[in-house]
């Protein structure tokens, strides 16, 4: 396994529409178990492949509290929402910045796991959001498309300047 260098915003290729996962064997595999690693290491609950430069529909979160509950959604499509909840949302490309979003509170998801067989899945709370965060990125958007111009321009402006200092210091 190998920790897997995750894009920041405002990177272009954070825009990149995923394209569907269509071969399901050793090399997702690997694909997989290395989204996990770099995913617990940043530390974070959920990651897209897109956030690690690979445009496929392919996204891994564990939500537990013991970091024992990983999931892995191949092809994910939301087949029923409902409810409105909104919660503070963060991102691994949007580092230290956390902001309101509203999403759907209950979901209903189908996808393919790692082996290619497809299941459904009924979520909502927490796990309703990183599912739907987490496809958004599937689809080029961030959670940051969710605020205004004006906040969108001071994040870009802040992790600028996280990004000097970081090379400065």
């Amino acid at each position: 396994m190998a920790k897997l260098t995750i894009l920041e915003f405002p990177d272009p290729r954070l825009r990149t529409k995923a394209q569907p996962v269509t071969e399901f064997g050793p090399d997702l595999k690997r694909l997989v178990a290395d989204m996990f690693e770099t995913m617990y290491e940043a530390p974070g609950i959920g990651l897209a492949a897109t956030q690690v430069n690979v445009h496929r529909q392919l996204l891994v979160l564990d939500v537990s509290e013991e970091k024992n509950q990983p999931r892995v959604f191949a092809n994910p499509r939301v087949v029923a929402k409902d409810g409105i909840q909104t919660y503070q949302e963060g991102c691994l490309s949007v580092p230290g910045i956390y902001a309101d979003v509203e999403r759907a509170n209950l979901i209903t998801v189908e996808a393919e796991d790692a082996d290619g067989k497809t299941f459904r899945l009924d979520a909502d709370g927490l796990l309703a959001v990183c599912i739907q965060h987490e496809m958004d990125h599937l689809a080029g958007r961030l959670f940051v498309d969710y605020l205004s111009p004006l906040k969108r321009e001071m994040v870009r402006k802040k992790l600028e300047k996280q990004r000097r200092n970081a090379a400065s210091g």
